[in-house]
């Protein structure tokens, strides 16, 4: 899937769920992408990779992703040009040292790998000796749509001289304990949008978390 039609996607389920998400999560902007260790550049477009994938630099989303397999990676775009940036057609994929490619996941694969959420509950005692009742979960797919809302990109298209940011996440649960370890972000198909002529591809080599900026987890 796209990134824009998962930009699309997104925003469509998210309709019937307003007036029932909870408050919005204020995420700090981002840091230009080129003061990221892990970034790539050309054509006055630079792209930069923030791995959050230890419970320090994971983002605070309602869903805890990386407890349940999916790293969240935070992609930063900086448009230093004079034109408008389009991520519409662009494939954002996760090279794995292995040789494995894993494609940022969409709302259902979060929603089926998250599942067990829905389980939980919280037992609420009653008076005169009735039996408790359980108070359920938030529904998995509300949150996940609210996360998107407050901590991935707004808009698939980067206006000139500015930088935006989303957070994406990855399915490693049958990648290797260390599956960040050698791993390459690649960005396909990003175009100018005046004129649909796709840039060269982006190969952002991914640091160790640790090392990087304080960039709003």
């Amino acid at each position: 899937m796209s990134f824009q039609s998962r930009l699309v996607f997104t925003v469509a389920l998210a309709l019937p769920f307003v007036a029932h998400a909870d408050k919005p999560r204020k995420v700090p902007p981002p840091l230009p992408a080129a003061q990221y260790p892990a970034h790539d550049t050309h054509e006055q477009i630079t792209i930069a990779a923030d791995p959050g994938d230890t419970k320090e630099t994971a983002p605070k989303t309602r869903i805890d992703y990386l407890g349940h397999g999916f790293v969240p990676i935070r992609i930063i775009v900086t448009n230093d040009s004079s034109q408008p940036l389009s991520l519409d057609d662009a494939r954002i994929l996760l090279l794995a040292a292995n040789n494995v490619t894993e494609n940022a996941a969409s709302q259902d694969e979060l929603e089926r790998g998250t599942s067990s959420v829905k389980n939980q509950g919280k037992k609420i005692p009653l008076p005169g000796g009735l039996p408790p009742v359980t108070e359920r979960a938030k529904p998995v797919d509300n949150q996940i749509v609210a996360d998107d809302n407050d901590f991935g990109f707004k808009s698939s298209t980067i206006a000139p001289h500015s930088t935006s940011a989303g957070w994406l996440y990855y399915d490693i649960r049958d990648l290797d304990r260390a599956p960040l370890k050698g791993a390459t972000i690649e960005v396909r198909k990003a175009r100018w949008a005046a004129t649909n002529r796709s840039l060269d591809t982006f190969e952002i080599q991914l640091q160790p978390a640790t090392t990087q900026p304080d960039s709003g987890h």
